[in-house]
């Protein structure tokens, strides 16, 4: 009987932690008005202003992303203070609770060390063997690869963003010949993620990747800022066109590069600042050149405008974290990919359930049946976009992967302005190609320094002689 205490203390746990948030979940839906009607917490945020729907809908969707944390930080809290985990029966709540913990589901004495276990940050150990054979391919081989990456890049990223901008701003037709908009962005983020997380681990069982180590509760800081920015992406086309949205993601390096300066003391070469100061111009240029912005209202730009730093700032700290996990661990970019979008598969579903999304959302799939047709292709055209990511990366390199995406941003501009209208002046035209232009210009000025600080890496040792 003692030996399962520990186990019914960390049910319960769980259990009450849902009780309190299911709690305040009702005050909140009473506070807005849904005590004498039978509208979900869903349909209540959605029936505010538009203005303002979006902040409501923010703290809602985090609330119930603690149905997940809460619970998880008191057991993390409960096994540091007891020895829950030097148990010697194996239940499938103490296994859980390892995997998720330390990694490990046994209880051994394995653990993971960096200084032996050293690769290539995203590559498995595998991975790292066969890149350091360097298969060599003849120039047609390597063109027909390329050529390869750089359709699917663009084809499956550039369905992503059509479907995106449609599924988020045009109107539906049910089967009574009503129009409507879908408007829960985050089922958009939990179908996308189930679809990646059910591939990544396919990929893992098909090409026998080693065992993942690396304890689960670690991708919840990049899943919750995964999800966070997808949310905050899909949001901001409420209120800016998508391709504002697509040049703002051009601006990312320069959260980054202040972060780096004030936090880190990181020091920039010059064309860094000089990239930066460009893409800033030509965004301003673009913003200000677009028709469309001067048709909405002063709170509905800044409100697009706060929802794209939003996305930026999560999204880099996304990739951040993952680098960090890259270099604290061994493994793949598929274990990275199943082991962040198996986390926010849990946050998105929690949060749905506690809000009764999930049903709204499959009662309008049911009305109509074309959301649910771009809803899949949606889903399909994100995870393989994600796959030629790894793939591009490991293959040429990051440099090559950035040429390719840059040019995928300008397709998509140019995509989303003939497919629904959208009208840029000569003064945004000049926007973006000021923007682009910078993004070129920091490629090559990074491989020029790149090059040059090699050669004098070679000539060194030569001269020492």
């Amino acid at each position: 009987m003692a030996n399962i205490v520990p186990d019914l203390i960390i049910c319960g746990l769980i259990l009450v932690s849902l009780l309190v948030i299911h709690f305040f979940s009702d005050l909140m839906r009473v506070s807005l008005g849904g005590y004498y009607t039978q509208k979900t917490l869903s349909q209540l945020v959605e029936s505010q202003a538009k203005e303002y729907s979006w902040l409501l809908k923010l703290i809602v969707n985090c609330f119930g992303y603690s149905c997940v944390f809460v619970p998880g930080y008191l057991i993390y809290k409960y096994v540091n203070r007891t020895s829950y985990l030097e148990k010697t029966n194996q239940t499938i709540i103490h296994s859980a609770v390892r995997m998720c913990i330390t990694g490990t589901i046994h209880n051994d004495s394995e653990r993971i060390d960096s200084s032996q276990t050293k690769t290539p940050p995203g590559l498995s150990s595998p991975a790292a063997s066969s890149v350091s054979s360097s298969i060599k391919r003849t120039s047609s081989q390597e063109a027909v690869l390329l050529t390869y990456c750089f359709a699917g890049l663009m084809c499956s990223y550039l369905t992503w963003g059509v479907l995106q901008e449609k599924i988020m701003t045009q109107e539906y037709v049910n089967f009574e010949g009503k129009t409507s908009h879908f408007k829960d962005s985050q089922f958009l983020v939990f179908a996308n993620r189930l679809l990646a997380f059910s591939i990544a681990g396919i990929c893992i069982r098909m090409r026998q990747e080693p065992r993942h180590r690396t304890p689960l509760y670690k991708y919840s800081f990049a899943s919750f800022s995964n999800i966070m920015s997808a949310w905050f992406q899909y949001e901001a086309l409420k209120f800016v066109n998508f391709p504002t949205q697509v040049l703002a993601k051009s601006c990312k390096i320069i959260p980054v590069m202040l972060m780096g300066k004030f936090m880190s003391r990181t020091k920039y070469e010059c064309y860094e600042y000089l990239t930066a100061v460009m893409i800033s111009v030509g965004m301003v240029f673009f913003m200000t050149g677009s028709a469309e912005e001067k048709r909405v209202s002063s709170v509905t730009t800044i409100t697009g405008v706060f929802l794209l730093v939003m996305y930026m700032v999560f999204d880099s700290f996304t990739t951040n974290w993952q680098g960090a996990l890259f270099k604290a661990y061994s493994m793949s970019p598929i274990q990275m990919m199943c082991g962040v979008n198996l986390s926010s598969t849990i946050f998105t579903a929690a949060s749905l359930s506690m809000q009764g999304g999930f049903m709204d959302s499959l009662t309008f799939a049911s009305e109509h049946p074309k959301f649910i047709f771009d809803c899949i292709v949606l889903s399909i055209s994100s995870t393989i976009g994600q796959l030629f990511i790894f793939y591009t990366i490991s293959v040429f390199g990051p440099v090559v992967f950035t040429i390719i995406m840059t040019l995928r941003q300008a397709a998509a501009i140019m995509l989303s302005c003939i497919i629904y209208n959208h009208s840029i002046s000569v003064l945004g035209v000049f926007g973006v190609l000021i923007v682009f232009l910078a993004i070129f210009l920091r490629v090559y000025c990074n491989q020029r320094i790149k090059a040059i600080r090699s050669r004098a890496e070679a000539i060194r040792p030569k001269l020492s002689v």
